[in-house]
């Protein structure tokens, strides 16, 4: 049998200097120690019973060395001090010549407290006494918990379906505080409980930390972009409508990653322009033809009702005021607005496809193209959006978008926005560990190993495989080859292709990050490129505009809105910032 070490807070002495000392303390004024001091035998019995024992009037319980071993004479009904299980003395300690008894089989059962209950009816202190700093060794077959107690476990720790507080040296695992018995195989000496496995901090073995709100339990990569996956599994942000992998935790070297597993990691947007409620469209119509009314018009009024309705519920306005008034609500506000705020207010007024359509109608038609939009919005929108954009450009301008960008770019940069048109990516969130290791050695050897590049490989990989599996083959290639794709990408590439390329490794491992930029380059420097400050604001506010905030300040080290103040003005500043701070 084996007792919690003395800690020196309580219980009996320990041998030594302060083996004198009586336990418990005596009652002020009564002159004596011990505990109790009496000479009537206990428990109760008749007068001259030998039932019981009598207490001693030197030190507690057990004896000290140097105090008579009458205190404790031996119990009848005890074996002598040879019975196995028991030493006949201890580091500090002489044991009275009766000794203690062995252990039965079957040991005897705790008490509440942590003493096993002896036949004779032996007290238990109210707290437990505590083991002297030696202990007695443990007895070769334990004693089993107590009714309270908690089974050993079949690796020995404790089953807690509850939980008990975690240990400041093992989290996750039960303390031994109180009067807990010992599990077989464990002296006292090692304070109860052995120690843990490594594991995460405050979860227990077995169990694994829900996802959080935003990305992940391990935060945002510091600089935008990770090279690998992310501290404690959690893979960076990948494209809209894409579920998520985590980059750690594969059963195995090959095969898929459970669909249950890769559940757990989706990655949660949030738009700062969420549906605005009560709404009431026909109300909404009449206070914007009131703006418009008279001379004059009040662009505030236009702002503050523009700026707190989704989409959907600006679509639902349209409709109600041509209802009510038989105008078009786009061609009024068109007529009585212009420049920048007329630009943003009539983006906020069309469905988000056709919006989508017209911008990469203005990047194409004329002299010139604006590749940076075509890449925007053609290598980071869902396969459905890509399908509804190409929809809103033919029934918009009666032309075919893929023969469009095909007469409007050339080699490997229009075959790469040609298979982004398609709108065909594997949208499977299962990983195929064996697939993306061999894409990675595929890509490897069609790029840094080949003399020449095959943007072919490339193309067909980046183009066509899921945001998951994409992570995943990012992952591989470092492994492979000691630094990251983009380093590949743009050492192999130029021009537009280049940074088409880069682009889809970009919004695979962080979207947020990727449009944090896109407004921080509309910015920085002297001028505003105003079409792509539009462009990514009108498109994210009710995606991840709340994430692309956050990116921006942790890479530029300056608010999103402060930028946005001190590069505009006006009312398109106003517009601008509401539809950025929300609703």
């Amino acid at each position: 049998m084996s007792y919690p070490p003395y800690s020196g807070g309580f219980g009996y002495p320990s041998s030594g200097a302060a083996s004198n000392l009586p336990y418990p303390p005596a009652v002020p004024g009564s002159g004596a120690g011990g505990y109790p001091s009496s000479t009537a035998p206990y428990p109760p019995g008749a007068a001259g019973s030998n039932f019981g024992y009598p207490y001693a009037s030197g030190p507690g319980y057990p004896p000290q060395s140097g105090v008579p071993s009458a205190a404790y004479p031996p119990q009848p009904a005890y074996p002598p001090h040879s019975a196995p299980g028991f030493s006949t003395s201890a580091a500090g300690f002489a044991l009275p010549g009766g000794g203690f008894p062995s252990q039965a089989p079957s040991g005897y059962p705790a008490a509440p407290t942590g003493y096993p209950a002896a036949p004779s009816g032996y007290p238990a202190a109210p707290s437990g006494y505590p083991a002297a700093p030696s202990g007695y060794p443990a007895a070769p077959s334990g004693y089993p918990a107590a009714p309270s107690g908690y089974p050993a476990a079949p690796g020995g720790y404790p089953a807690a379906p509850g939980g008990y507080p975690a240990m400041p040296a093992a989290p996750g695992y039960p303390s031994s505080t109180g009067a807990y018995s010992a599990h077989p195989g464990f002296s006292a000496s090692q304070g109860g409980y052995p120690a843990a496995p490594p594991s995460a901090a405050g979860y227990p073995v077995g169990q694994h930390p829900q996802p959080q709100a935003g990305y992940g339990t391990s935060g945002y990569p510091a600089q935008g972009y990770p090279s690998a996956q992310q501290p404690g599994g959690a893979p960076p942000m990948g494209m809209s409508g894409y579920a998520q992998q985590q980059s750690a935790g594969y059963n195995t070297q090959s095969g898929t990653v459970p669909q249950q597993q890769q559940q757990m990691y989706r990655p949660k947007e949030q738009g700062t322009i969420k549906p605005y409620s009560p709404f009431n469209g026909q109300a909404d119509a009449e206070l914007l033809r009131k703006a418009m009314k008279g001379f004059g018009t009040d662009e505030k009024a236009i702002v503050d009702v523009l700026t707190r309705r989704t989409n959907a519920q600006r679509q639902k306005i349209v409709l109600d005021f041509k209802t009510m008034y038989g105008k078009d609500l786009i061609k009024e506000l068109k007529s009585e607005l212009s420049g920048r705020f007329e630009d943003i207010v009539l983006a906020l007024l069309l469905k988000s496809s056709d919006y989508d359509a017209m911008c990469l109608h203005k990047a194409i038609e004329g002299l010139g193209t604006d590749e940076g939009a075509l890449i925007e919005i053609l290598c980071t929108r869902s396969n459905k959006q890509i399908l509804d954009i190409k929809q809103a450009y033919k029934t918009l301008f009666r032309r075919d978008l893929e023969k469009d960008i095909l007469g409007d770019t050339s080699g490997h940069f229009g075959r790469l926005l040609v298979s982004m048109t398609v709108g065909n990516r594997d949208e499977n969130s299962n990983v195929d560990v064996a697939r993306a290791q061999a894409d990675a050695k595929a890509l490897h050897a069609a790029g840094e190993k080949k003399w020449g590049t095959d943007e072919s490989k490339f193309n067909s990989i980046l183009a066509a495989q899921s945001i998951a599996q994409l992570q995943r083959v990012f992952d591989e290639y470092q492994k492979l080859s000691g630094h990251t794709i983009e380093r590949a990408i743009s050492s192999e590439m130029s021009g537009d292709l280049k940074q088409g390329m880069t682009t889809i490794v970009k919004v695979v491992r962080n979207s947020a990050a990727y449009f944090a930029e896109q407004l921080y380059t509309s910015m920085k420097g002297l001028g505003t490129n105003d079409r792509q400050l539009v462009r990514v604001i009108v498109t994210r506010c009710e995606v991840d505009m709340v994430q692309i905030k956050q990116e921006f300040q942790r890479n530029y080290g300056k608010t999103l809105e402060s930028f946005i103040a001190d590069d505009t003005s006006g009312d398109y500043k106003k517009i601008l910032l509401a539809l950025v701070s929300g609703n």
